[in-house]
C-alpha cells in the first residue's frame, strides 16, 4: 500500500527537528544548511524560510562557524590554505574567512614545524628526495612554500634574516 505523501507542515516540522540536531551537535554556517537540508530532500520553500528563522534567532552565524571551524582544523595540525578552501567550499564569504584565520592568532610557521616534527621526527631532512616528499606532505595539510622553506632553512617563516 502506498503512504500518503507528507503534508507540507510534517516536512517543515521534520526539516525544523533534524537542523535543530545538527546544530545541537556543532556551529554550521547558511550556505552548509541550506545544503545538508536540500540533500536530504526538502524543498527549497522550506529550505529558505527555516535558514532565515534561525538566522533571525541568530541560531546560524557564518562568522562564529567560521572562526570555530578554523580554530579545530589549526588544532588538528592543518594550516591556512586549506582551511580557506575548505570553508570557501562550505560556502562561508571571503571576507568573513579572513577574519576567522585572523582571529586564530595562530604562527603558522609554527605550526608547520610542530605538524612536520609530529610525522617525521625533530631531524631535517638533507637528501632533496625526502625533503619534497616532506615538502608535499605539509602542502597537503594546507601549509605554504614559505613555511617549509623557512623550515629547511633551519628558522620559521617569521624569522629576521
Amino acid at each position: 500500500m502506498k503512504r500518503p505523501a507528507p503534508r507540507p507542515e510534517d516536512e517543515a516540522a521534520r526539516a525544523r527537528r533534524l537542523a535543530l540536531g545538527w546544530l545541537g551537535r556543532r556551529d554550521h554556517g547558511r550556505e552548509e544548511m541550506r545544503r545538508r537540508l536540500a540533500r536530504r530532500g526538502f524543498g527549497a520553500r522550506i529550505v529558505a524560510e527555516l535558514v532565515e528563522d534561525f538566522d533571525a534567532r541568530g541560531w546560524l552565524d557564518d562568522g562564529r562557524f567560521a572562526e570555530n571551524y578554523a580554530r579545530s582544523r589549526a588544532r588538528r595540525g592543518y594550516g591556512p590554505l586549506r582551511i580557506r578552501a575548505e570553508l570557501e567550499g562550505l560556502g562561508v564569504a571571503p571576507d568573513l574567512v579572513e577574519v576567522a584565520l585572523e582571529g586564530i592568532g595562530a604562527d603558522w610557521a609554527e605550526r608547520a614545524e610542530q605538524v612536520r616534527c609530529k610525522r617525521f621526527g625533530a631531524g631535517l631532512p638533507a637528501a632533496w628526495p625526502e625533503r619534497a616528499r616532506q615538502a608535499r606532505f605539509l602542502e597537503y595539510r594546507g601549509f605554504g612554500s614559505e613555511h617549509f622553506r623557512g623550515l629547511m632553512n633551519g628558522r620559521t617563516a617569521g624569522d629576521e634574516d
